[in-house]
């Protein structure tokens, strides 16, 4: 055993630094808040837009769980560097994807969509393995709390100066003012300032890149673990046999699944408000130059709220934090349906509280349980359930807005256009309480059946 005086602290390791700067570079996308109109002022139609966007999910899904074995078998570092070449690529597509030939731009944004959903899947699970494995080496492993607290802090930090840049930059009137404040004779437009938010985006893509290459493979010093492969033909069967090990090990560990589950109960539902996001503030009566700052002002609560969370999980059982976000969560979907003007913000907050609170408990519970040779599977694992059921949910939610339209157009033939479909949205907002009432019973129910005569749902730690 390491003695407690001779640790080092988390922040003082190599991996654990990187991660937290790996985090901050592959998700300050500067081109979030103006994401949907992005591709319109490219000239894609929102159709197209749909398509590209069920092509990144669906690449993820098929990706996410490959990806992790084959970071447990070649190693994180390699395949995390893949991620950093994936993301220098993508982001040059799109800084000079054409915009003449509407094809070809459809194809440029294709590839993008395909690559950005690998890249995804090959960071996810691989980067928190990597730093975890780093920190339990030293025999500090109870201190990933602490780390995963000050990364979402940093992260938040740079996310909300990447939005507000973000959307800064793209605004051609903005930039014209700031050009001629510094004495620049150019003349800028729409078509000119829609590419700075993918330059911004680019050089953080290369810093990403950069931080992955100066990160070190971990040593496993548990048995059976796996050194990266020599072979990369023997690492694909390896990655397969790892899968499906890893696969089983969650069946057979109630606790794990359990958390799996619940994580997912909480991120289909929230995740999809969240896209919807945009619709919401326009109903609320809150202005739309206004909707990046409100993404910025959300992200101050990723300083506050890992804090809280790592008092809740050294202090309080699993089972009294999953009601606690279950409480913030019903009461943040019952307040989206009453679409107050302004004050509808609140209900906002309560469900990103809950998601904050779910990022953390549900990275802390599972690599806690979870052994060195194949944590990347397993988070890979968790991120296939998640982005599964979030596809489920959208397949769900449309066909629940078809039903509501039709029914909306035979009782009210008086609407049309945008107020038939805020008719509609408004409506919808009532059912997801009551999907999250059902989905949260029959998650309880099977918990409690699997946890039977077992504890860890009961012990803080």
């Amino acid at each position: 055993m390491v003695d407690h005086q001779l640790k080092k602290s988390p922040f003082q390791i190599r991996n654990v630094r990187l991660f937290i700067a790996f985090r901050i570079f592959f998700n300050s996308r500067f081109y979030y808040p103006i994401f949907t109109i992005l591709f319109l002022d490219f000239g894609l139609t929102l159709e197209q837009f749909a398509l590209l966007n069920a092509v990144w999910a669906a690449t993820i899904v098929l990706l996410e769980v490959p990806s992790g074995a084959l970071a447990d078998t070649i190693g994180r570092k390699n395949l995390l560097a893949f991620t950093g070449v994936l993301m220098v690529i993508e982001m040059t597509l799109l800084c000079f994807a054409p915009r003449e030939n509407i094809n070809l731009l459809f194809a440029f944004f294709l590839v993008n969509r395909v690559l950005s959903g690998t890249a995804e899947a090959a960071a996810s699970g691989a980067d928190e393995a990597i730093a975890y494995d780093a920190l339990k080496n030293e025999g500090n492993a109870t201190e990933w709390p602490r780390v995963l607290e000050k990364q979402m802090r940093m992260q938040s930090i740079a996310y909300m100066g990447a939005m507000s840049l973000g959307a800064a930059v793209y605004d051609p009137v903005l930039m014209q003012h700031v050009a001629g404040w510094l004495g620049l004779n150019v003349q800028l437009s729409q078509h000119i300032t829609l590419r700075f938010p993918l330059y911004l985006t680019l050089i953080t893509a290369i810093l990403t890149l950069w931080t992955t290459l100066q990160m070190q493979e971990p040593h496993l010093h548990q048995s059976g673990g796996h050194a990266p492969a020599e072979g990369y033909g023997k690492s694909i069967v390896q990655a397969l046999s790892l899968t499906i090990q890893a696969g089983r090990w969650i069946l057979k560990t109630p606790f794990a699944l359990v958390i799996i589950l619940s994580g997912l109960l909480f991120d289909n539902c929230i995740r999809m408000l969240v896209t919807l996001t945009s619709q919401y503030y326009r109903l609320i009566n809150l202005p739309e130059a206004s909707f990046g700052l409100i993404s910025s002002g959300m992200s101050v609560l990723g300083i506050f709220i890992p804090a809280l969370a790592l008092k809740m999980v050294h202090k309080r059982s699993p089972a009294f934090n999953l009601w606690i976000m279950a409480m913030l969560t019903l009461l943040g979907l019952m307040g989206y349906t009453f679409v107050w003007p302004i004050i509808g913000l609140l209900p906002v907050v309560l469900v990103r509280i809950a998601m904050y609170l779910q990022n953390f408990f549900q990275s802390h519970y599972l690599n806690r349980i979870t052994s060195s040779e194949q944590r990347a599977t397993v988070l890979s694992f968790k991120g296939l359930s998640f982005n599964l059921a979030y596809g489920l949910i959208g397949v769900l939610y449309s066909l629940l807005l078809a039903l509501l339209r039709a029914h909306a157009t035979h009782t009210q033939n008086f609407l049309s256009g945008n107020e038939l479909e805020n008719v509609v949205f408004i409506k919808s907002l009532g059912y997801f309480p009551w999907y999250f009432i059902m989905t949260m019973a029959i998650t309880l129910v099977f918990a409690r059946w699997k946890l039977r005569g077992c504890s860890d749902h009961k012990t803080p730690g």
